[in-house]
């Protein structure tokens, strides 16, 4: 009987260590079994911590505190709880989670703002010891059920830490009138017991992917730059990230810790040498090349130390920058966590919230002044807009999640949606694929780390994040958006079926302002002839032109729209069966 207590003792034991924990292995990040994982993830801004630029505050009202007060001064403090309190229930469910794993993603960063798990060091009644509040561990711990259902990892990122980390105000909630995280020992004591505090609680959960301890100090300790980016030492860093890792392990020896350099994670000097042995450097990566010498530095470390790599955040590009981005780190054995899963009317994220017209009254008001909206009217619009964060109200973003995952294992296209002619096939419904595959656009990302310029790849910055641009339809008819900014030499494929083999004639729906345009068909690799596209003397008169006698096969079919000139807008072609 001991024998087989013993026995079923050591085999729950390994059971248990064989779905987890995630660790370094050298310089893998290995599970339980010792395989090699590659971290794909997705990070929940704006849910813990909300950053104005998400909610389109950000020239009024960056950090949150500052975007709470705004809200406090409309309806009071009574009915912005009500709003904080329906926007959390909202902002992240299990649907959430469910709709991740299907998606492809197999780990979650959660940003998390300490005043969620402890109060702010000016509210504590007695100096040093620290009141813990249940809402972020409930919170976390809802997170953490949805991911062993979902067979995903959680990796806990202390996104706003006490007083806040860095000159960056927006992205860690930090209030210029206080002291600091780097001003305020009590601040620095805080943050340790909080990760102390978090690490006992979730000590033994395999879920847990890792603890990713400070996100993007960026402070200038003895150097000139504010943000970091020119320290040789680190020397405050690199001590508050010894000690929290000591208090962690005091209590927890299983998780993984990652640790972030200055200047938003990636000024290392000084940082070394590492201290734990189950320990990973988290990087971020944001509007650059996307070619081996932008991670080199990276790569290097990771050879040197012989510790893992992580690109702790990423994002906020074009498709095209985002299929470049996660095929470079992937072939490098490097994981990743993009940014962030939902904003407001937002092309480069998996979703989109959707602006109402009230809440854009509420915009308008902050941003000018003018009338105030009565406090009955602001709360309606602010609770429309926390519903609208619910997954089912959401529009989801399929052009990008192709990007992240289909695109990233091969160039072929599939259809964007399922065009069965005849009917119309709207310009903006072109294939889903890469650029020179699916489309050819010459302006695709946005390199202005490298480059020093900012570049639009999506001059009208709507519906898809391709380079294609796009702007709302000013036609009659059409599905809401236009192909416009239209240059020389490029083009757009679509994937259609047809019941029988026939001829079509296509009628083309466009407007041009100043100059003839002019365009061909390739139907199955095969050119039919250039037709013009007249001037029609402005961009919201809309003309039509026909190609006649396309001869499409019996099934799926590739169109190839070239544009041989370009300065038009492109509403749909409308494939109508020929009747000769």
């Amino acid at each position: 009987m001991k024998k087989l207590t013993l026995f079923i003792s050591i085999f729950l034991s390994i059971s248990s260590f064989g779905q987890g924990f995630l660790h370094r292995k050298g310089q893998n990040i290995v599970d339980g079994n010792e395989q090699n994982i590659i971290l794909r993830g997705l990070g929940l801004g704006g849910w813990m911590v909300q950053e104005g630029y998400m909610l389109k505050t950000d020239k009024f009202a960056g950090p949150q505190y500052a975007i709470k007060q705004k809200i406090a001064d409309l309806i009071g403090e009574k009915a912005t709880d009500d709003f904080y309190k329906a926007y959390k229930e909202n902002g992240i469910t299990k649907r959430d989670f469910d709709s991740l794993a299907a998606w492809g993603f197999n780990s979650v960063r959660l940003p998390m703002h300490y005043n969620l798990y402890t109060l702010p060091i000016e509210q504590e009644k007695v100096a040093g010891v620290n009141t813990w509040l249940e809402e972020g561990f409930t919170m976390t711990d809802n997170l953490l059920k949805w991911c062993e259902a979902n067979k995903l990892y959680l990796i806990l990122d202390l996104h706003a830490a006490p007083g806040g980390q860095g000159k960056d105000a927006n992205i860690s909630d930090y209030d210029t009138t206080k002291p600091s995280l780097w001003e305020s020992k009590a601040n620095q004591n805080k943050m340790i017991a909080f990760w102390k505090k978090v690490a006992l609680r979730y000590k033994d959960n395999p879920w847990i992917g890792g603890y990713d301890i400070i996100n993007e100090p960026n402070w200038n300790f003895t150097g000139t730059n504010d943000n970091g980016c020119d320290e040789t030492s680190n020397a405050p860093l690199r001590a508050l990230q010894l000690n929290i890792t000591k208090a962690i392990r005091e209590v927890d020896t299983n998780h993984i810790i990652f640790i972030e350099g200055n200047c938003w994670g990636n000024n290392y000097n000084g940082i070394f040498p590492l201290w734990d042995d189950n320990m990973a450097l988290s990087f971020h990566k944001y509007w650059n090349y996307n070619n081996q010498k932008a991670i080199q530095k990276m790569l290097d470390y990771r050879a040197q130390y012989n510790v893992p790599i992580w690109l702790g955040e990423s994002g906020e590009n074009s498709n095209v920058w985002f299929k470049e981005a996660i095929s470079l780190v992937e072939s490098n054995n490097i994981g990743w966590a993009f940014w962030p899963m939902k904003k407001i009317e937002n092309t480069a994220g998996i979703t989109s919230v959707t602006k109402t017209p009230d809440y854009e009254v509420l915009l308008q008001y902050w941003k000018n002044g003018g009338e105030k909206p009565s406090p009955d009217f602001a709360k309606n619009a602010l609770m429309q807009m926390a519903d609208n964060y619910k997954m089912e109200n959401l529009t989801i973003k399929r052009d990008v999640i192709d990007a992240m995952f289909r695109q990233v294992q091969t160039n072929e296209t599939k259809a964007y949606k399922k065009h069965i002619l005849p009917a119309k096939v709207f310009a903006t419904d072109y294939d889903l694929g890469t650029n020179g595959f699916a489309y050819f656009d010459k302006d695709v990302a946005n390199y202005k780390v490298d480059t020093g310029i900012f570049e639009a790849w999506n001059k009208g910055d709507t519906m898809r994040n391709d380079g294609v641009d796009i702007l709302p339809s000013t036609d009659e008819v059409s599905n809401g958006f236009q192909v416009s900014f239209i240059e020389n030499g490029e083009w757009l494929q679509y994937t259609v079926e047809s019941k029988t083999a026939d001829t079509y004639d296509v009628a083309i729906r466009y407007s041009n302002a100043k100059k003839d345009g002019k365009l061909f068909f390739e139907i199955n690799n095969k050119r039919k002839s250039s037709i013009i596209l007249p001037a029609t003397a402005s961009d919201s008169i809309w003309k039509t032109v026909i190609i006649q006698d396309a001869q499409l096969n019996k099934g799926v079919n590739k169109i190839k729209v070239v544009f041989e000139k370009g300065g038009f807008n492109l509403n749909y072609f409308d494939f109508i069966k020929d009747k000769k």
